[in-house]
């Protein structure tokens, strides 16, 4: 086995030493020359394209983050409208119903004031028959029972005067503990019967 190595020395030896060997040797190294050249040319190739690919990376990371964080502040905005339009939507709706109450109310003041403007028509009516001949009968009831009347008294307090031939006598009878007979007659007798 030694004696093979030997061998295989002295034949490269050799080989080496004839002008074969050295053009092949140059050829060989201007070979690996260029290889190693074009090693470096495309590492740093590689070096500046995933250099590049990660700034695109770290780019579209951020981009996608600011996207993300544009979304969530999108989505509290709709959620804060969503809440602020049902807010609006209750108070619209508060808002039509008083609005339709009014209008009943309106409504019904429309007709509080028609029925009050036919009542009106209705007493400027009676008032231009029925008081001419009411003031003309109260007249009258005064000059045959000599009685004045004060008319701003309780509903149920007849009160007034009666001026007899030698007196003036008070009247103030409550009706509401008498008879109307027995109002009747305490009346009847301030009347003189001499005519």
């Amino acid at each position: 086995m030694l004696q093979d190595v030997m061998d295989t020395g002295e034949s490269m030896v050799k080989i080496l030493k004839s002008s074969k060997a050295d053009d092949e040797l140059r050829k060989v190294r201007e070979k690996q020359q260029c290889f190693f050249e074009r090693h470096l040319d495309t590492k740093k190739t590689i070096t500046l394209v995933l250099n590049g690919v990660v700034q695109c990376g770290d780019e579209a990371s951020q981009k996608l983050l600011d996207l993300e964080g544009q979304k969530s502040q999108a989505e509290r905005e709709l959620d804060s409208l969503e809440q602020e339009l049902l807010q609006c939507t209750a108070r619209s709706q508060n808002m039509d119903s008083e609005l339709q109450f009014l209008q009943r109310e309106l409504e019904s003041l429309r007709d509080s004031e028609q029925e009050l403007q036919t009542l009106q028509q209705e007493v400027d009516d009676d008032t231009t028959d029925v008081i001419p001949s009411a003031i003309y009968v109260a007249q009258l009831y005064h000059k045959v029972t000599k009685i004045k009347w004060e008319y701003d008294t309780e509903p149920h307090i007849l009160r007034g005067v009666h001026y007899g031939a030698d007196l003036a006598t008070p009247i103030n009878i409550d009706t509401s503990v008498r008879s109307r007979c027995s109002v009747s007659d305490e009346l009847w007798n301030f009347v003189s019967t001499e005519w």
